[in-house]
Parts: structure tokens; sequence; C-alpha cells
């Protein structure tokens, strides 16, 4: 009878491994098919990032580096939302010394990273996207962008524009003819 339970245990165990490795086939798959959805820019802006913010460059990063990366690429969360990225996929930190007791980070590799920054690229609102740009511009927060914001900015951005063409722009696209754009003239022009 050992023999039955001991050839149970082991098919058990047997599915369980294909079961798993099942599911890492499957989870890979919907990486790459997501992936695919972006842009080369925005795979390059992922990869750039997490080897900016690597600073031990072990192609790993923790909770700090995790931050600042995610940060970098329009991602501003509190941590407690880091801090549960890293728990669902993150993995803890190698002890330098066996010998010595240590207490484990948790910490995020490369492709774990790149899952985790194109699944919330592919999420972002790109009304919200656009509203924050407009901020940018937006100084005082007065609901619309005048010509001293678009000169600021211009200037800011080094863009050697002259005044006659900066006003062309405010009146292109001014439609209620008060000056300036506004947020819903600002939408429409970067959603067309």
């Amino acid at each position: 009878m050992t023999t039955f339970g001991t050839s149970t245990n082991q098919q058990r165990g047997d599915f369980q491994r294909a079961e798993r490795e099942r599911e890492r086939i499957e989870r890979e798959s919907r990486e790459r098919e997501e992936q695919n959805q972006l842009s080369e820019e925005q795979k390059e802006e992922i990869k750039e990032a997490f080897h900016l913010f690597d600073l031990d460059k072990d192609l790993k990063i923790d909770y700090h580096e995790l931050k600042v990366a995610m940060k970098a690429l329009g991602f501003d969360l509190p941590k407690a939302e880091i801090l549960s990225i890293l728990q669902t996929h993150g993995a803890p930190s190698e002890p330098p010394n066996p010998n010595v007791p240590h207490h484990p980070r948790l910490l995020l590799s490369f492709r774990d990273f790149q899952s985790v920054m194109t699944q919330r690229i592919l999420a972002r609102d790109p009304r919200e996207e656009i509203l924050r740009a407009f901020e940018l511009f937006d100084e005082g927060g007065k609901g619309k962008i005048n010509l001293n914001d678009l000169r600021r900015v211009a200037r800011e951005l080094g863009e050697g524009l002259e005044e006659e063409e900066l006003a062309a722009m405010i009146e292109e696209f001014d439609m209620d003819s008060d000056g300036a754009i506004n947020r819903e003239e600002f939408l429409e022009i970067c959603m067309q």
C-alpha cells in the first residue's frame, strides 16, 4: 500500500509541477503580447529607467530604486502601492554572507519590472495624460494656457520661437476667442 501512496503523491507532485509550468508559459505569452502593444520608444524608456536606477547594477531593483524608476516613467505611487508591487512580483534578496543573519529585502528583476510597467502604461488614460501635460503649461492653475505660459514653456524647452509664432499658435486653437487655450481646447488639439 505504501507503493500506491508514494505513486499517488508522486503523480500529484508531477501534476502540480506541470500546472505551474503551464501557468508560467501562459503568463510569459501574455507578457509578450502586452509588450508588443508598446511602441519601441516606450519599451526603450522602460529599459532606460530600470538600468538608470539599478544603482548597484545587479539587474534587480529595491524599493527606493523602484519608486524613482516608476516616477521617471510618470507613475508617482504611494509607499503602500510600491510595497504591494514588490510583494506581488518581487523576490527576497540573497544574504551577502550566509554565516551572518540578514533581513531580506524584496527585489524586482528587469523582466518583472518590464511586465509591471507595460501593464501600467497600457492602462493609462490618454485624457489623463494630456491633462497632466496641460497643467505643466498652465502656470498658476488658471485653467487656461495664455501667451505668457506658452512663451515660458518654449524658453524652458530651448525652442527659439518668435513672438508672432507663439501668438499664432494660441490664435489657431483658441476656439472661444478669449486669447487663451482652455482644457477642452487643449484636449481636442492633442486627441486629433
